[in-house]
């Protein structure tokens, strides 16, 4: 399996292109990013050299077939038919994905995610389960994730409603990282089994791992089918191949300002837009640095409509179309698009581990580590505090809005007196290529 690469919707911007390209080239990126070189990215190997393992993950994964399968296998005879993934982000995205892609098959069981602490959401999700015939999977990479953890505990107890505590346990699987807070929790409920991932696969790096696969297996998905199109991705990566070329495509569009990533995809790769879009800014975004990938906007029917920011890339299987006519405007106005064609659904294995190595290889290019998260561990603290706040007066802390005006309160360092003001100051204060996003 491979994938089709069309460079010929770049148009002037080629020149730049090729340049960055012979410089991944004689700097042996490419080649060095096999060989486990931190300092492709940073002299510092801190949150790179752990971070790798997902270059293995067609190969190793492969051998953990038997044990996938074996699980899948067993709760299908025990009569279970869903499963409910509980997760965040990264341990979340890939599940979701591969269930909108490929849907379930005959005979497995209608995987669903439930991401979010919202009321609705969390009683959405589990409202209409029977729990004595659903498999829960707990899945975080550190084993602490207060989201998941809330999520399992929840579940826990409508398992244990259903069948009881002595076989509560039965209904779930934990996927996390040896020595985890959730593999103690898995051991101590006696949860049917516990898959340890690779500790060096980061979270939004782990689509091709246990976190990915193991759901969609239990949906009926050919993950050996996606392993071997994501094997050819590894391979490629050391011809310097598909992967390396949109990274030095991505990386030079936002050295040069065109820093809006912008999908364009055929109906059927639609909802690969959402995992892109958080590998892409979550791994980019960072010293003052980034690339925004902007997913479900509808193409604008005039070229002009867009500024000098954008790059486009145009997803498509096989022989859907795809916006044609809108997107050669695009080109004919100067605007660079990419163009990547998978020729079989399947092949979506290939394209993920492809689009891992652009965006390590984009990091390289805009001098960033692409794996460290400092604004995600900044978040999980400050979560953290609220909730020990909570945990100590009863309630959360509270801050002063800046104005409340017309029912609405607006907190920030602003001065303005009405919101007209507020919005106008908020949308004056950054410069060219500031963007604003609802």
């Amino acid at each position: 399996m491979s994938l089709t690469l069309s460079l010929s919707g770049l148009g002037p911007f080629s020149d730049r292109v090729e340049q960055t390209c012979r410089s991944l080239q004689e700097q042996r990126v490419a080649a060095r990013i096999v060989e486990r070189d931190h300092t492709v990215w940073k002299p510092d190997p801190t949150e790179i050299d752990n971070r790798l393992g997902w270059l293995d993950s067609p190969g190793t994964m492969s051998g953990e077939l038997s044990q996938i399968d074996a699980l899948v296998n067993a709760v299908r005879a025990d009569g279970l038919t869903h499963a409910l993934l509980l997760g965040m982000g990264g341990s979340s995205m890939a599940p979701e994905v591969f269930r909108r892609l490929f849907g379930v098959l005959p005979g497995f069981l209608d995987l669903s995610v439930l991401d979010s602490t919202d009321p609705v959401a969390v009683d959405n999700a589990t409202g209409s389960l029977d729990p004595a015939r659903t498999l829960f999977i707990a899945a975080t990479k550190s084993g602490g994730t207060v989201e998941t953890l809330s999520f399992t505990k929840y579940c826990y107890g409508l398992a244990t409603a259903a069948v009881g505590q002595q076989r509560a346990g039965h209904q779930f699987v934990a996927i996390t990282d040896p020595g985890s807070g959730l593999a103690d929790l898995a051991s101590e409920l006696n949860f049917r089994h516990t898959f340890l991932n690779d500790p060096n696969i980061g979270g939004r790096y782990s689509a091709l791992s246990f976190f990915g696969l193991l759901p969609a297996r239990l949906a009926g998905v050919d993950i050996e089918r996606l392993l071997a199109g994501a094997g050819d991705a590894a391979r490629d990566l050391a011809q310097d191949g598909v992967g390396v070329r949109i990274g030095a495509i991505m990386g030079a569009a936002a050295v040069a300002g065109r820093d809006k990533l912008t999908f364009i995809n055929s109906p059927t790769l639609a909802p690969v837009g959402v995992w892109l879009e958080q590998l892409i800014a979550e791994s980019t975004g960072k010293q003052g640095k980034g690339i925004l990938p902007v997913d479900g906007e509808p193409v604008a029917t005039t070229p002009e409509a867009y500024g000098d920011d954008r790059l486009f890339l145009r997803l498509r299987l096989g022989q859907e179309r795809c916006e044609d006519a809108a997107v050669e405007a695009l080109i004919h106005a100067g605007h660079p698009v990419v163009d990547l064609q998978l020729d079989e659904l399947h092949e979506v294995g290939n394209l993920m581990f492809a689009c891992e190595v652009a965006t390590v290889v984009a990091g390289h290019v805009l001098e960033i580590n692409p794996f460290d998260q400092p604004d995600v561990e900044a978040a999980k603290i400050l979560a953290r505090s609220m909730m020990a706040a909570y945990g100590k007066q009863g309630r959360l802390p509270t801050s002063m809005p800046t104005l409340e005006t017309e029912g609405i309160a607006v907190y920030g360092d602003t001065s303005a007196s009405t919101l007209v003001d507020v919005a106008r100051q908020f949308l004056d204060s950054d410069g060219v290529g500031a963007y604003l996003s609802l």
